[in-house]
């Protein structure tokens, strides 16, 4: 992992982070948009032809029966479906404190105020197979369902016809019914324009490959998104109380994701520095994902030494990172000065993996620097607010005056006209 001191390579390399998820090749995005049209055109046959050729299997039924559902998940473990009905406690409790009403004022005989209602269905994606993730079923379904969402439709690929235990167990745990067994963009273009078997909704959220992330760019204004997620990321900031083992243990964390995934400290003590690139490689032995982790440090990892911690927060909010670790002396303080990133981590017993799994808050978050206008997913996604307008006669014949110079000013006489004709007329 480099060391960075001079402020031209710094900057080099923040714009490199910035720019890591935007470079797509031509080939993947032109396949990925072959796949979207197919769908829409062909619906279940297409869901049926890349189904069989990315997952290899040729399933009776796209959809998961509630016994194939029950069957997978009894061989789940039993302290991983108590950790799961934990999580999901914990997270149901935090996104309950997200709800909003809707609200009504009246002033001088205008009456204005906002609905706010849940949307009627949606669309949640998870990855399946050997790298499945469980907790992305809580972390995505249960705001839906604060929210108070009707119907939630889940798609999770099952290669080789294999159902993950612990995926289905986090199913069951929420309590979803409606569980079909594709994949990929194919899965996307499913949802956003509905087939035979699957009926279209009104938003699709969750994580996925890069062939879902540009699916889900591509059907967006059809359907709402959560939100354009690119690799993952970690930036920790760290003063010389910082333990270097537990700062390398959460680097290595984040890296071990995939290739692209971005692992930063940025440290006022050089000392520190060493320490925990020392640690790195010392820890990362006994980790199986080693290839995938020496890739994304090499990549994208990097140490970034800084005079003092004004400096570091600069560099934070410039960055803006998907998750935030900060490990000084004092947390909370620092706290105030951050402006841009998807989750704060304050203090030592607070590493990243805690949001990720069972701390409450969602673990969808902004990436690539997005975090400096996207919030994390939460009840609110899953929300829409219509206004309420209504003025007595008296009102409007004191406010109409005014609109009828507006809509002169814009050319708009037949805005003005409704006014007019109103004003004419008892």
């Amino acid at each position: 992992m480099r060391i960075l001191m001079q402020r031209a390579e710094i900057e080099a390399f923040v714009e490199r982070l910035k720019l890591r998820g935007e470079r797509v090749p031509e080939e993947i995005f032109n396949t990925t948009k072959r796949i979207v049209e197919d769908v829409r055109t062909n619906g279940d046959r297409a869901l049926r032809h890349y189904t069989e050729r990315f997952d290899s299997i040729r399933p009776k039924s796209l959809r998961l029966s509630i016994a194939e559902i029950r069957r997978a998940a009894r061989r789940c473990p039993k302290d991983v479906y108590d950790a799961l009905s934990l999580a999901a406690e914990r997270i149901r409790r935090f996104h309950e404190r997200q709800l909003e009403g809707s609200w009504q004022y009246t002033e001088d005989g205008v009456t204005l105020g906002q609905l706010v209602r849940p949307l009627r269905r949606v669309g949640v994606y998870v990855p399946g197979g050997r790298a499945a993730y469980p907790s992305t079923v809580l972390m995505n379904v249960i705001p839906a369902q604060v929210a108070g969402v009707d119907e939630v439709a889940l798609c999770v690929p099952t290669p080789q016809g294999e159902i993950n235990p612990a995926l289905m167990a986090a199913v069951e745990i929420v309590d979803v019914r409606e569980v079909y067994r594709i994949g990929g963009a194919q899965a996307i273009a499913a949802l956003a324009y509905g087939t035979e078997t699957v009926k279209r909704v009104d938003k699709i959220v969750g994580p996925g490959n890069i062939f879902v992330a540009l699916a889900k760019k591509l059907v967006y204004g059809v359907v709402d998104i959560d939100m354009f997620a690119g690799p993952s990321e970690v930036l920790i900031v760290a003063d010389s109380t910082a333990r270097p083992s537990f700062v390398a243990a959460d680097l290595l964390s984040q890296a071990e994701h995939d290739e692209m995934a971005s692992s930063v400290l940025v440290t006022t003590s050089k000392a520190l520095a060493e320490a925990v690139i020392k640690e790195l490689y010392s820890q990362m032995e006994l980790l199986p994902r080693r290839q995938t982790i020496e890739k994304a440090i090499q990549n994208y990892g990097g140490i970034i030494i800084v005079r003092n911690l004004k400096r570091a927060v600069e560099i934070v909010n410039a960055i803006a990172p998907e998750h935030l670790e900060l490990l000084v002396r004092k947390p909370e303080a620092l706290l105030q000065e951050i402006h841009s990133a998807g989750a704060v981590f304050l203090g030592e017993y607070s590493p990243e993996p805690m949001g990720d799994y069972l701390a409450g808050p969602n673990h969808t978050l902004p990436t690539s620097g997005t975090a400096r206008f996207f919030s994390p997913l939460g009840v609110y996604h899953f929300l829409k607010r219509t206004s309420i307008i209504k003025f007595s006669r008296a009102a409007f014949r004191r406010l109409s005056g005014y609109v009828m110079v507006l809509s002169e000013a814009e050319g708009l006489q037949a805005h003005g006209n409704t006014v007019r004709v109103r004003l004419t007329q008892r």
